[in-house]
């Protein structure tokens, strides 16, 4: 028994370094560009005979791109407006507010602490914990109203209707009562807009300077969003230009990819899918794009150029750039960085065959 246990273990092992090495011996000869791992199919493994087997597997379609320039492109900067800096303002100082309890009725802009519970079901649903800002939408108004009419440590009843993701799906869109206890409400002291909130605020002498920074930063943000709309159309315009389709298999790969990614439960999948086809057909259309000219101008980013990258943000940071890029390969984000110079590239070398006029 215990021989032949080993004995498989031997033949799996085997089998995986000759699928492993035909693998990546088919893939350098034939000049293949996967982009999933293979599946082995027709494998015969036999005593003295040659191991034989099929490799399946999704490639990257080869396609070509005619024209790639010639294109006229439209920047707009909108304007920040004084009302835009107040508004930016008015976060930043809603965000330093602390919090004071409160023993009255809690009312819009409040934070709460509530338990909720549908009481006319069989069985009635267990209470569920929520927490929230009163008037920001995030809760049903007729549970908001009752809500406004506790006071902190008391509990009402109030008629709603059933969410449509309500666990049996009998009862979704029906009206029941539910039992809400609030536990905690708590209010936004505002501090005073003056010198010195501007001082607590940042490095800044004055309220005025502390305007001035918002609005230049305001000015970095749109001139970022007009230039991202730059690329965005010159992009549709190179896939109109070309008629250039997404191919099904890595809209497919794509949409599964979302779909782990936000724990889409199986029965919202076909729904999921259909409300995201668009967005990952333009992401692989976008994606085919770039490829194309990284291979064609050879734009890849280099390590000397991500080494650069590194260290602005290092001296950005006031950090060690060693310390950096340890931190980013922990996190996985190297490789997102050389994309993001390899695609800084590819668009600088793009909008340089078309005319960009500022609107």
């Amino acid at each position: 028994m215990v021989r032949k246990r080993f004995q498989e273990a031997i033949r799996e092992e085997v089998i995986r370094e000759l699928v492993g090495e035909g693998w990546k011996l088919a893939v350098e000869q034939e000049g293949l560009k996967p982009i999933a791992d293979p599946r082995v199919r027709d494998l015969k493994f036999e005593a003295e005979k040659p191991v034989t087997f099929e490799l399946v597997v999704e490639v990257k379609p080869d396609i070509t791109l005619g024209r790639l320039g010639g294109f006229k492109l439209i920047r707009r900067v909108p304007p920040v407006t004084d009302e835009m800096v107040s508004h930016q303002i008015e976060q930043l100082r809603r965000q330093r507010a602390p919090w004071s309890p409160l023993t009255e009725p809690p009312r819009a802009g409040d934070y709460v602490q509530i338990t909720l519970a549908i009481i006319e079901t069989d069985p009635p649903t267990e209470p569920k914990r929520y927490e929230l800002v009163l008037g920001e939408g995030r809760a049903l108004p007729e549970v908001e109203a009752r809500i406004m009419s506790l006071t902190p440590g008391e509990t009402g009843d109030a008629e709603v209707q059933l969410p449509q993701d309500f666990p049996d799906p009998a009862k979704r869109g029906q009206r029941r009562a539910a039992r809400i206890t609030l536990h905690e409400a708590k209010r936004q002291e505002l501090l005073p807009l003056d010198d010195a909130f501007a001082r607590e605020a940042g490095d800044f002498d004055s309220l005025d300077a502390l305007r001035a920074a918002v609005r230049r930063d305001l000015e970095l943000e749109a001139a970022r969003q007009a230039d991202a709309d730059v690329r965005r159309q010159l992009l549709e315009q190179i896939v109109g230009a070309n008629n250039l389709e997404a191919p099904r298999p890595l809209v497919e790969r794509l949409l599964a990819t979302y779909a782990q990614g936000y724990e889409i439960p199986d029965d919202q999948l076909e729904r999921f899918a259909g409300e995201f086809r668009p967005l990952a057909e333009a992401q692989v259309r976008r994606d085919l794009v770039l490829d194309f000219v990284v291979e064609k101008e050879k734009l890849q980013a280099t390590e000397e150029e991500l080494d650069q990258r590194i260290a602005k943000i290092a001296e950005r940071r006031n950090a060690d750039p060693g310390q950096v890029y340890a931190s980013l390969q922990k996190a996985g984000r190297l490789r997102e960085l050389e994309r993001q110079i390899t695609e800084e590239k590819v668009f600088a070398h793009l909008l340089q065959q078309s005319t960009v006029t500022e609107a």
